[in-house]
């Protein structure tokens, strides 16, 4: 009787250590539907494959409602490989359970953006998914980005990622209550992506420089010596003219600012 309870109570404790190592584990699975998971400590992000395509990126004739010269020329680009892009903001859950802490000066709530993320940051943050999972995770080039946003192979030449009316798709300063909110409360776009039009503005991995005349195929400019980078999207205090998808800004490397966020992605 007693060997048997020593060999339960064992069972139980292997069963136990097992599922605790389960539960730290980092891993990324992909899926048939054209949907991914990243898994850490217990706290999933979903990701959606996008198609490689061309599309005009920049100010197109949709823009009705401002064309300022920071999205101009537009002009075509090719993306010539499938990849998995974030179906949110990354959370302050995902950022936590990665790196160990919360840097966000916002955190009333659950299931908020991460902020106060600089693109160094960033880089620190995926430098570390990488060894954790053995994959190459990394910021969403600025033509990644708008193609997503725009609804990929599905597009509707809307001034908003996934409708004509800002309100059913984005937080900004009319609607925002003045601070972060939960990422996918808004409407998706074509793909299924939630929020890239307000919350926050996202980091790209591309130095910043004025769009060239000429087509191109996967853009991803290296920062000069200033180390500025290109922010996207807008943000909960961003008028809505920042949340239309042609919309760019962008700051240094080092700036961490309570508005400023990012999205994953990673090549199929």
């Amino acid at each position: 009787m007693k060997k048997s309870i020593f060999y339960c109570a064992a069972a139980l404790l292997s069963a136990c250590m097992l599922a605790s190592c389960d539960a730290d584990k980092t891993e990324f699975e992909t899926k048939d539907d054209g949907t991914a998971v990243l898994t850490s400590k217990g706290v999933d992000y979903e990701m959606i494959l996008v198609e490689a395509g061309s599309f005009k990126i920049g100010a197109t004739a949709e823009m009705t409602m401002v064309t300022p010269a920071e999205e101009q020329p537009s002009h075509d680009v090719t993306i010539t490989k499938d990849y998995y892009l974030g179906k949110t903001e990354v959370t302050q859950e995902l950022w936590e359970a990665v790196m160990g802490s919360n840097p966000s000066a916002i955190k009333e709530a659950k299931h908020l953006p991460v902020v106060n993320v600089s693109w160094d940051d960033c880089q620190a943050f995926v430098k570390k998914l990488n060894e954790l999972t053995g994959k190459q995770f990394r910021l969403p080039t600025e033509a990644e980005w708008e193609y997503a946003a725009r609804g990929g192979k599905k597009p509707k030449s809307l001034q908003f990622c996934g409708s004509i009316y800002v309100d059913h798709v984005s937080w900004y300063k009319s609607n925002s209550r003045g601070t972060l909110n939960p990422v996918a409360a808004m409407d998706k776009n074509e793909l299924g992506f939630h929020d890239m039009g307000g919350n926050v503005w996202e980091w790209c991995q591309d130095g910043h420089f004025t769009y060239p005349t000429e087509a191109q195929k996967d853009p991803c400019p290296e920062a000069d010596s200033t180390r500025v980078y290109v922010i996207r999207g807008g943000g909960w205090n961003s008028g809505q003219s920042d949340c239309r998808y042609t919309s760019r800004s962008s700051y240094s490397a080092t700036s961490n600012n309570a508005d400023i966020g990012l999205r994953l992605a990673i090549t199929k």
